[in-house]
């Protein structure tokens, strides 16, 4: 069965005639976009653009899919209208994940609704139980975990890594263990969990966080770096919370021998079938790891 997905990235790009604009109005990468029309041709057999040339050529294949896919996706959405029950691009979405993941990802469901104003975001920061609990409970429609879930009443689904960071400030160029003892550490709600799957395996004499100072504490994921930047001590922190920092010249992030990631994993209940809605927002959401 063709999705509907390709065959509106097929109709936006025909109209469109040029990949980095169409992944750009579709809120795609542009790897994304060759995926689909890739799937498209694989799927009906046959090459429906001309890959010799500069630009986007349909080949005659091509061109009869795009009248008829545009009278599908005109009728896919003519029903919707008609029945109004399950819209993909209408409602509320509840979505959760841990901070660092949710800096990634709430941006991309953002423009999201924004190419689909009827479609309501709603993003709650919460600690891996938390959101577990709340997907298990009907609270939350899908959920984003750094941990695997073990509640049996969960389908748990790994989408991406994060890599874990040493983040000192700019200006330490060797963060070896005397350095890090002297800098003290800046706590979080992860802090020691982090330090210890990252340290524990680039430096032999680590053995707890307890080891370092404790220079300061923060529970907001956009503010754990900002005594760091003051040159107050070190953390350790997911790449994606780092990534939004706005004062990267005042840190400096050091690539350790043995690099240590968290896995992200999507969370939806096993107890219903998801409405239309949340499927659209698990899709788009997948492709906002895209090319970490």
């Amino acid at each position: 069965m063709i999705n509907n997905s390709w065959l509106r990235t097929f109709c936006t790009l025909a109209e469109v005639e040029h990949f980095t604009r169409t992944a750009e109005q579709l809120h795609m990468t542009q790897s994304g976009v060759s995926q689909h029309v890739q799937k498209l041709e694989a799927h009906l057999g046959v090459a429906l653009l001309l890959r010799d040339s500069k630009q986007v050529v349909l080949t005659e294949a091509g061109k009869r899919l795009r009248i008829q896919a545009q009278h599908i996706l005109q009728s896919i959405s003519d029903l919707e209208v008609s029945i109004g029950e399950d819209p993909a691009f209408e409602g509320e979405v509840k979505v959760m994940s841990p901070g660092s993941v949710g800096l990634r990802l709430y941006p991309h469901l953002l423009a999201l609704q924004t190419r689909y104003p009827k479609l309501i975001i709603d993003h709650r920061f919460a600690p891996n139980q938390a959101i577990e609990k709340a997907v298990a409970d009907g609270d939350a429609d899908m959920g984003f975990t750094t941990v695997q879930v073990k509640s049996a009443d969960i389908i748990s689904e790994m989408v991406a890594t994060e890599p874990l960071l040493l983040v000192t400030p700019a200006e330490v160029n060797q963060p070896d263990w005397e350095t890090l003892l002297s800098l003290g550490f800046i706590d979080h709600p992860d802090g020691a969990h982090h330090a210890e799957l990252l340290l524990s395996a680039n430096y032999t004499l680590f053995q707890h966080c307890s080891e370092f100072e404790r220079k300061g504490f923060s529970n907001q994921i956009s503010l754990i770096l900002e005594p760091v930047s003051r040159g107050l001590g070190f953390t350790v922190l997911p790449a994606y919370a780092v990534e939004a920092f706005a004062k990267r010249e005042q840190i400096k992030v050091h690539m350790l021998d043995h690099p240590v990631s968290e896995t992200i994993y999507l969370c939806t209940t096993k107890r219903s079938i998801l409405p239309a809605r949340v499927e659209t927002v698990i899709e788009h959401a997948k492709t906002s790891f895209e090319g970490q």
